[in-house]
């Protein structure tokens, strides 16, 4: 297995290096910061002076160069809007995007996999037709849309919750549940998909042939072999939520890095969103490494060489 985990980090490597090239060639194209910083109205002095303060004026080769030189030596550069390092700027906002995506995860977890656990066990019912009704709700609706919806409804005209901002647990409720939604509907559909395909297994009939009770066979036999799928969907999707909490934390104006690295695209601040951008996709793949070790943990017939 460790050998394994080691060949997954190396190719992991060239992803990186991947991702990096284009976000800074991306970022390049949106204009210039210095013009921005500075103003239409700067003199061709001080635009030159600020582009050489932050190394723009080198070639697009030896800038990208020095940045994944100093990538590799732990450092993302200096902020352009802020004068300071980006390491310490993502440090301060990542803490509100975790709690939010966890919340949102949390309740992915507890609502998606009992309602469609619920789903399967009893496919066919009145039960099992609104869950997937819901489900199509759910995925359909845009988090933008909903979130403005909960803001009218739920916290301006009946004034139960706060419409933005981080707090308490009342602050927390809207924006969970706006980037919770679609992720609820993933899995519950894939829960019930799952669990209908297991219940078919001989070893399940097995069981229960041998006199095990309903729910020791649901727990034992086919929950946790259900488990796999739904790990996997979990795993991919946490880039949709942090996708979807650059939106949720623009509605709600939730202090966290979505919202942080909207602002840092506006005023093309390269580094941040440099640095933003390649965190993320380093999590994005380790978890997906963790993810795919689990399966030994979860399926004993899983080796890995």
């Amino acid at each position: 297995m460790f050998r394994y985990a080691l060949r997954r980090l190396l190719l992991a490597v060239p992803t990186l290096f991947g991702v990096s090239l284009i976000t800074f060639l991306l970022v390049r194209v949106t204009g210039d910061p210095a013009r921005f910083v500075l103003g239409e109205q700067a003199t061709d002095a001080a635009v030159a002076s600020f582009r050489a303060e932050h190394g723009l004026d080198a070639p697009l080769w030896k800038q990208f160069l020095d940045y994944n030189w100093g990538v590799v030596q732990g450092d993302l550069g200096t902020s352009i809007r802020y004068e300071e390092p980006v390491v310490d700027l993502f440090l301060e906002r990542v803490w509100a995007t975790l709690q939010l995506g966890l919340s949102a995860y949390l309740l992915a977890v507890v609502v998606g996999v009992g309602v469609g656990m619920y789903s399967a066990l009893r496919a066919g019912s009145i039960g099992d037709r609104v869950a997937r009704v819901l489900v199509l709700f759910g995925q359909a609706v845009p988090a933008f849309y909903l979130g403005l919806l909960l803001i009218i409804f739920v916290a301006t005209r009946v004034s139960w919750l706060p419409t933005g901002g981080r707090g308490g647990l009342n602050h927390l409720l809207l924006p969970t549940l706006t980037l919770g939604m679609a992720l609820v509907a993933v899995v519950v559909r894939f829960t019930r998909s799952a669990v209908l395909d297991v219940m078919n297994q001989d070893y399940v009939r097995t069981a229960r042939a041998k006199g095990l009770s309903g729910p020791s066979v649901t727990m034992h036999h086919v929950l946790r072999n259900a488990l796999i799928p739904l790990i996997t969907v979990l795993a991919l999707q946490s880039s949709v939520v942090f996708s979807g909490a650059i939106v949720t934390e623009t509605v709600f104006s939730w202090p966290g890095i979505g919202r942080f690295s909207v602002g840092a695209i506006e005023s093309r601040d390269f580094p941040v969103v440099q640095g933003t951008v390649l965190i993320l996709t380093a999590f994005v793949v380790l978890l997906n490494i963790v993810v795919d070790l689990l399966y030994g943990v979860l399926d004993p017939r899983i080796r890995y060489s």
